[in-house]
């Protein structure tokens, strides 16, 4: 089974609240109506993809907790909570665990260091740990450990200067192939995999997801789009320019696996 096929997901509708999202924009505040148009228009593409899709509620309290690849990441075998590097979302753990316990048959927790899910590229052979603002190096020590233990082979890489998580500048296309940033392709942190460099006004592109047989990638790029198809690729876009304002992509707003003996 391929690392990027799955029939389910986890998400969280985005409370009003989603507007005081972390960023980094100095530009206008993004405006609730079109976030939650743009997480309608998301589900619906997992769902059309095949997968059972677990929607839980908004959480008020938390503004970025519609973003919940950050505090876990799950496999078939176990889920992980982590723990986010941002002071004000860290509680978010404890609200998804629960959901976590009744759906995996083992929940493993980081207990220290702080670790991100978007620092978290899963690939065939191993699983990248970007270091970075949000995921330090202890967290990714205690997170090697934890991926250890669920048979999982990793590798702590530092993402170069100015690069949120290790996935706002990369994504993987198919098993041999990665979309990324043309700072990221350079970095060496990709060595092995053939890479795919959108132009540089396109970069945001590079935070897409492979969803069965479908790369999901951002509407606003055109260019990017016509040199996936060249490579053979099948994409799926979808609106994400709102929730762009509070320094999100498309990765973050799910957790994705496949469920053993879950048809759909």
């Amino acid at each position: 089974m391929r690392v990027f096929d799955f029939n389910a997901a986890i998400v969280r509708r985005p409370g009003f609240s989603v507007v005081c999202g972390l960023s980094a924009s100095a530009g206008p505040p993004p405006s609730f109506d079109l976030i939650a148009a743009e997480h309608g228009a998301y589900v619906a593409a997992l769902e059309s993809a095949g997968l059972v899709v677990t929607v839980l509620p908004p959480l008020e309290p938390f503004p970025d907790s519609v973003f919940v690849e950050d505090p876990a990441l799950v496999f078939a075998e176990a889920a992980i909570l982590l723990r986010p590097g941002a002071p004000t979302r860290r509680d978010e753990v404890d609200a998804l665990k629960p959901t976590l316990e009744a759906t995996f048959p083992a929940v493993l927790a980081l207990t220290d260091g702080f670790a991100d899910g978007g620092d978290v590229l899963v690939t065939p052979g191993r699983v990248l740990i970007g270091l970075s603002s949000r995921t330090d190096a202890v967290g990714a020590a205690n997170l090697q450990r934890l991926l250890a233990a669920i048979g999982r082979r990793s590798e702590v890489v530092a993402v170069p200067h100015g690069t949120l998580h290790l996935k706002s500048d990369c994504s993987l296309v198919d098993e041999e192939t990665v979309l990324a940033t043309d700072t990221l392709a350079r970095s060496g942190i990709l060595d092995g995999f053939r890479a795919i460099v959108p132009p540089d006004d396109e970069r945001h592109a590079c935070n897409a997801i492979r969803v069965n047989d479908t790369v999901f990638m951002r509407t606003e790029c055109p260019r990017t789009r016509e040199l996936l198809a060249r490579h053979g690729v099948d994409t799926r876009c979808l609106p994400a320019r709102e929730i762009a304002k509070i320094d999100a992509g498309l990765s973050c707003m799910s957790l994705r696996w496949h469920r053993p003996g879950k048809t759909t």
